[in-house]
């Protein structure tokens, strides 16, 4: 199953750029570039989602 999510990119004031996700809250990430911020996002989602599916706090 593949899901979207809201992406909100901007730039960092010490250079490159940060990511956050509105629908997950905790998961966030950065790179040098936008595309690099993305993808480090991504990789949050997915990981905060697998931690709480674990916790049992969503259902599979």
């Amino acid at each position: 199953m593949k899901a979207e999510f809201s992406v909100i990119i901007d730039q960092a004031p010490e250079g490159g750029y940060w990511a956050v996700c509105p629908e997950v809250p905790g998961a966030n990430g950065q790179g040098e570039t936008k595309e690099e911020a993305k993808d480090s996002l991504r990789e949050a989602i997915a990981f905060v989602l697998e931690d709480r599916l674990e916790d049992g706090i969503l259902s599979g």
